[in-house]
């Protein structure tokens, strides 16, 4: 990963991202690495509770709206900080409390930081960057989050091979990093100054519609990926702990130097295309996820799909072209609530949907695909305030 700037220990906005961005990344790698094993054999879960507590995890992404509440009363950059801290502290208590309960407790301590921190490292990025850096500067953000996880994995394989490391040690090294490294940031950095005072109440607008509609395409979209794509690894082609642990190792290397590529992508060809390669290149993938009868295949359809989530950069330049510079924030925060809205019901409706056909799930995908690409068509080739789609009029931002 290429710093945005001359130096790591240069205090700037796009420093600050990249170290945040960094941080978040160490514990919820860690959390997910984990997870299942620990559910399993400490707190002797079956189908049932773990399905349960990934609900749970999720709910807090659907309130994440509540994030401009509390700025009412916190500064933005401070709130990020305790979000880090928070996310840090779940994640450390996590082999403390081996039981469906104690898991729901530290679950949703987790979840509420780790979403909250998402939700703010989206608003500061529109805020801090300038729209001809932001496409450049987020994939880097999305490299230091890849190699967050790279580092977690490699710590991870030497704790457990190596030192002998238990469930316990390893939660409160990977959450402590975490608070380790936002509290470092609290102390380093500067508070930089709002740009432009960001309104502290929902913003919903009629021009912002196909930025909701991708939004929530988006995470429909990813849902089926998170739950579906590996398992139809693991249940059809029988892939196991290590080979599945191999591929998240190599997909966070390959995303690593793929991200900043696309970010640059965005930048030379703008939102439009690369949206539309985006979607082109998913509705192929779920079809051969629906097809695919080869295990080589279908790790590279997982490797080639987890690529394309780097490309999300495309709708937050998007919006940051499109919307009101007072609007970053509440909208990140309404969006992220979108996004999160098919987490609710994707999994278990799907799921039943998989008991009569897996490949009815992935045709279903492709469809939902062939849908985002339909709507990324309509994003203009130069997308601004008052040209928000194709079919925008000069006059939509004053009548609003």
């Amino acid at each position: 990963m290429r710093l945005a700037v001359r130096g790591a220990t240069e205090r700037t906005p796009e420093n600050l991202l990249l170290l945040m961005s960094f941080s978040g990344a160490v514990s919820f790698a860690l959390w997910t690495a984990l997870i299942n094993n620990f559910a399993v054999e400490r707190a002797a879960f079956t189908g049932a509770e773990i399905g349960a507590l990934q609900s749970i995890r999720e709910i807090p992404g659907l309130l994440a709206f509540t994030a401009i509440y509390v700025l009412l009363v916190i500064k933005e950059q401070r709130f990020a900080y305790l979000s880090l801290i928070l996310l840090g502290i779940g994640t450390a208590l996590t082999g403390f409390l081996p039981s469906f309960w104690g898991l729901v407790l530290t679950t949703t301590l987790m979840s509420i930081g780790f979403h909250y921190h998402e939700t703010l490292l989206q608003s500061l990025s529109l805020q801090w960057l300038k729209k001809e850096r932001a496409p450049i500067v987020l994939g880097q953000v999305v490299a230091a989050r890849n190699a967050a996880t790279i580092c977690i994995l490699a710590l991870l394989w030497v704790g457990f091979s190596l030192f002998d490391w238990g469930f316990a040690v390893a939660y409160v090294v990977g959450g402590g990093l975490t608070v380790a490294l936002a509290l470092f940031a609290w102390q380093r950095f500067p508070r930089f100054p709002e740009i432009v005072v960001q309104n502290k109440h929902l913003v919903l607008r009629q021009r912002y519609w196909l930025y909701y509609a991708l939004t929530f395409m988006s995470g429909a979209r990813r849902q089926i990926f998170v739950v579906f794509a590996g398992f139809l690894l693991v249940e059809k082609f029988g892939y196991g702990v290590a080979e599945m642990t191999l591929l998240l190792l190599f997909n966070s290397i390959i995303n690593l130097w793929a991200a900043p590529y696309v970010g640059r992508m965005i930048h030379r060809f703008g939102e439009r295309t690369m949206l539309t390669v985006e979607h082109t290149g998913l509705v192929l993938v779920f079809l051969g996820y629906a097809f695919v009868t080869n295990p080589w295949v279908a790790a590279g359809l997982y490797v080639v799909d987890h690529v394309f989530f780097a490309m999300a950069i495309a709708l937050k330049t998007y919006f940051q072209k499109i919307g009101d510079p007072a609007d970053m924030a509440p909208t990140a925060a309404v969006a992220f609530t979108i996004n999160h809205i098919a987490a609710v019901f994707i999994p278990v409706l799907f799921g039943l949907i998989w008991l009569w056909s897996p490949m009815a799930v992935f045709l279903i995908g492709a469809f939902i695909a062939a849908i985002s690409l339909t709507l990324a068509r309509l994003v203009p080739r130069a997308p601004a305030e008052g040209n928000e789609t194709t079919w925008s009029r000069p006059q939509a931002v004053a009548a609003e």
